[in-house]
């Protein structure tokens, strides 16, 4: 049974009663300024801090599209500013490159396919900026711009991520690593709005970023490639095989870091109907490809499965539709837990090209009840 489509159990995050002092993550973006914009109108302490990230910050963004460059900061104080709210630009880097950044190199080159944006927010915005946020401006919650929502137990003592009311902007899969105590501290203005509604709350307002365009999905890969960064980080491409299922050699490739699983592009391989990538063996270099019905899959191999509560004990069982991408569809499915973050997550409904190093969730009704992050798969025409 389900109530405002949370499972047993779950309620609504009841409303703020009383003033809270809030830290408000500034990107310079639309999204945020809205968020610190409607903390102020209900009556919050509102303090707007903008995170230097990488090396992005000391660049200029000509297409005002990134949410990390020297236009974004100007962008943030110009937001705060308007709102007459303290700003401040808080150094984080060292935590981005701990979290993130390294990460996001050593998964390439281990053939797996990395999310950032988990590990940012898990570790960095939800994480890094909250002691910081606490311990230099007192503040007693974090609030960001991610479209999402909240859930709280029905005796108040757990949390949960819900997914907002914008289906096509919810972004509760990357935000799946949050422990209950980062969920009782966040705070999201926007779950409850669609991205119009946003846009025209910060023109109603005057916000000086009303018009401005999405930031770009990965924001310290400039232009757009991240095989610039790998190079960069002293990735040398050497030319490797490429296979087929029956392991015999149908061309070639320029480093298998450039590929991940269920890719078509860059495959110089012709044949009677389409092949992509299904397997990457960074050990050999080698490649391997597949039609495209090889690559559905019914079982997953997770690693670091947990809830917001914490890992689950060896046995539990859940039961969800699991979303193996951002965007992507959902199947029914039931994660089997075995213990130490190990679980196998067995789906109904065939899911397509899960690739190692992404992100699982499983959602119960509107509640994220678990994730983790993908290590192996079954496929379903083995």
């Amino acid at each position: 049974m389900t109530t405002h489509g949370l499972p047993s159990g779950w309620l609504p995050e009841p409303e703020a009663m009383e003033s809270e002092r809030v830290l408000v993550a500034l990107s310079g973006g639309v999204d945020s300024s809205v968020a610190a914009a409607l903390l102020v109108e209900a009556g919050h302490q509102v303090v707007g801090v903008w995170m230097r990230l990488h090396d992005a910050a000391d660049r200029v963004d000509g297409g005002r599209k990134s949410c990390c460059t020297l236009d974004a900061a100007d962008d943030a104080r110009r937001v705060a500013d308007q709102l007459k709210i303290p700003f401040h630009i808080q150094n984080l880097e060292r935590e981005f490159a701990d979290a993130v950044l390294e990460p996001f190199v050593g998964a390439y080159l281990g053939g797996e396919t990395p999310s950032p944006c988990v590990g940012c927010n898990t570790a960095v915005k939800f994480g890094a900026l909250v002691g910081k946020g606490s311990a230099l401006f007192g503040c007693e919650a974090v609030a960001t711009g991610h479209y999402a929502r909240r859930a709280v137990s029905s005796d108040g003592l757990s949390w949960r991520l819900r997914s907002a009311v914008d289906q096509d902007k919810d972004q509760t899969y990357f935000l799946h690593g949050l422990r209950r105590e980062a969920i009782a501290r966040a705070r999201f203005p926007l779950g409850g709005m669609t991205k119009p509604e946003v846009r025209e709350a910060a023109r109603a307002r005057g916000l000086p970023t009303a018009e401005k365009p999405e930031s770009q999905e990965i924001c310290f890969v400039p232009d757009g490639d991240y095989r610039s960064l790998l190079r960069a980080r002293g990735w040398e491409p050497q030319r490797g095989e490429i296979v087929d299922e029956r392991g015999e050699i149908v061309g070639t490739h320029e480093g298998s870091a450039g590929f991940t699983v269920g890719q078509r592009r860059g495959l110089s391989v012709t044949g009677a109907s389409p092949r992509y990538v299904s397997a990457i063996d960074p050990r050999t270099n080698r490649i391997t490809i597949g039609r495209r019905e090889s690559l559905e899959c019914r079982a997953i191999e997770l690693t670091g499965a947990a809830t917001p509560s914490g890992e689950l004990p060896v046995g539990v069982v859940l039961n969800g539709a699991a979303r193996i991408r951002h965007r992507g569809a959902t199947a029914p499915g039931r994660l089997v837990s075995k213990g130490g973050g190990a679980a196998t997550l067995e789906l109904s409904d065939p899911l397509w090209a899960p690739s190692p190093g992404q992100t699982v969730v499983l959602y119960e009704g509107e509640t994220l009840a678990a994730g983790g992050q993908i290590s192996a798969h079954v496929p379903l025409h083995a």
